[in-house]
């Protein structure tokens, strides 16, 4: 049940992070390209592209399974184009570490 809740806790972050205010019209006009899906008791995968340049797609797992420890970890991507018309990539991990994401227009910390 944690992974479940999860998985759509992340899925539901990612599609905001995604969301960009679209008109009603230009909503109805995005088409679903791809979209893949397989989600299991312990491990998922999913993908989808849609015709206005937003994409995702992600891998977890359940690790320790049944014991104190038991957490999920996800890898993925997500991508949407800006309102700049610029193309947006980011690519995550998350874990019993946090959401570590990584992208070109993403600013970096300084070395301590």
């Amino acid at each position: 049940m944690k992974f479940l809740i999860a998985f759509v806790a992340l899925f539901a972050v990612v599609a905001h992070l995604n969301a960009a205010p679209l008109s009603a019209q230009q909503q109805a006009d995005v088409q679903i390209l791809r979209l893949d899906s397989d989600v299991g008791p312990e491990n998922f995968n999913y993908a989808f592209e849609t015709s206005d340049g937003t994409a995702a797609q992600a891998q977890g797992q359940l690790n320790n399974v049944g014991t104190e420890n038991e957490a999920i970890s996800v890898k993925g991507s997500y991508s949407f184009v800006g309102d700049d018309g610029v193309q947006y990539t980011v690519q995550y991990i998350a874990d019993e570490n946090g959401f570590q994401p990584q992208g070109a227009h993403l600013p970096v910390a300084p070395v301590a």
